[in-house]
């Protein structure tokens, strides 16, 4: 079935290309299909193109298909085209004529871009509460190992003593300027592009702030033509937010590949967790961050993609917007399993607490000598050449401990101010906002 088909039937050959993965991806914009459609049938009524009955009827079924698709007993059938013209089919298949009059006042373009703006919307919620899980993790193990202490590096170098508590915390502050980059995407993708049409509007008197209250969207894109252009923005917009949560996984994987090598031995893991050498018995590989950080790399070119396809495409809807489904849906439930596997692993990591007591490590502690005879009343650049010569001669022999108490460092690391930046940035999502609309319109 195809919404568009009249007598000419459309080569198969040509058929199979220009459909594509569609039918594979367009599964997971079931659910949102069946919420765009609610509230444009509840619009429909509103300005007479429906009765109150009819609308009734329709609601009656919409609600119907929604749970078999929660239920996972909805499927696409063969022959039919996409998911809008699946409901469609159910409709009029169930109630006749009254189903083939839900699609007055709208177009597969901006069907589709409801579509997308809900379905992306809930996977912005999905992947912020599984950054938050992480965050919580990691702010517990900067606060359990706060007083152990690591090496820190520059230029790949042993250069001064940092600790697990700043390793751990550094990347959960991390995380919440990657929240803020992915609230930006959510700005974009929180607006109502429904009635917008093919993308140039109507002539039937649609209520379009209607179908925006009971969608729960922040505001609607105002501009029709623009509403259209928001193909594919929405999606780059929501890729590039993706990227820097990626970026910091993608960093922290590459951490904890060095630091569970032997020549690091800073942590490790129960052998469950990892992976053994089919000729080395002695091997513990860590598949599971090799893994996070490749698809991490890969989610971070993700804007990259988007912008290539989209980029020379002048205003209109175009054939190949298809496609960005293709790469966007894969990467965003890799980076939700990513942030998952991530929590899962640091609930077991084991840290190496008598690291700092090696010989090798002893440098670290130079600038912290230097910095007692500047304290004593020695100037800095003569404190300096005074350690420099020791360790040049053999005998330098510091104390292994640190005092530093300024914000942000290893006595001071300021853990609950982080907790309340994360917290507002999470609170400013607002989520429930629309869960609510998106539970009244179902009731």
């Amino acid at each position: 079935m195809k919404l568009w088909e009249k007598e000419t039937k459309v080569s198969e050959i040509v058929e199979r290309y220009t459909v594509g993965r569609d039918l594979e991806f367009d599964i997971q914009l079931a659910p949102y299909d069946v919420l765009g459609s609610l509230a444009h049938t509840e619009m429909l009524a509103s300005i007479d193109l429906l009765t109150q009955e009819e609308k009734s009827e329709i609601h009656r079924e919409l609600k119907s298909i929604y749970k078999d698709i929660l239920s996972g007993e909805f499927q696409i059938q063969e022959g039919v085209e996409d998911i809008h013209s699946q409901v469609e089919l159910l409709l009029t298949e169930r109630l006749g004529d009254v189903g083939k009059k839900i699609h007055s006042g709208r177009s597969r373009n901006d069907q589709v871009l409801v579509d997308l703006k809900l379905f992306l919307r809930q996977e912005i919620k999905e992947i912020t509460e599984g950054t938050s899980v992480l965050f919580d993790r990691l702010i517990q193990l900067s606060d359990q190992y706060k007083d152990v202490l690591m090496p820190g590096y520059t230029h790949m170098q042993v250069a001064m003593p940092s600790s697990f508590g700043l390793w751990f915390g550094a990347y959960a502050e991390s995380l919440i300027d990657d929240l803020h980059m992915l609230h930006a995407a959510y700005k974009t993708v929180n607006k109502n592009p429904l009635g917008s049409g093919a993308g140039f509007g109507s002539s039937f008197p649609l209520n379009r702030k209607m179908t925006t209250e009971l969608l729960g969207f922040e505001d609607l894109n105002y501009n029709v033509v623009y509403a259209m252009m928001g193909r594919g923005k929405a999606e780059k917009s929501m890729a590039m937010g993706m990227s820097g949560i990626a970026a910091t996984l993608s960093k922290f994987a590459m951490d904890v590949c060095l630091y569970m090598g032997q020549d690091f031995g800073f942590i490790s893991f129960p052998d469950e967790l990892t992976t053994g050498s089919s000729i080395m018995p002695h091997k513990k590989n860590p598949d599971v961050f090799e893994l996070m950080r490749g698809k991490c790399n890969r989610i971070q070119a993700l804007p990259n993609d988007i912008a290539l396809m989209t980029a020379n495409l002048p205003v209109g809807y175009h054939r190949e917007m298809q496609l960005i489904k293709e790469v966007l849906f894969p990467a965003i439930q890799d980076l939700k399993d990513c942030l998952f596997m991530c929590d899962f692993m640091l609930k077991k990591v084991v840290i190496n607490e008598e690291l700092i007591e090696k010989d090798k490590y002893k440098y670290l502690f130079s600038v912290e000598e230097t910095n007692k005879l500047v304290l004593s009343g020695v100037p800095f650049r003569d404190a300096y050449k005074q350690i420099g010569m020791a360790i040049e001669k053999g005998d330098f022999d510091p104390v292994k401990k640190v005092s530093h108490s300024h914000e942000g460092s290893i006595g001071n690391l300021g853990n609950k101010a982080i907790k309340d930046q994360m917290d507002a940035v999470v609170n400013s999502f607002q989520f429930i906002s629309w869960e609510m609309s998106i539970g009244e319109l179902l009731a």
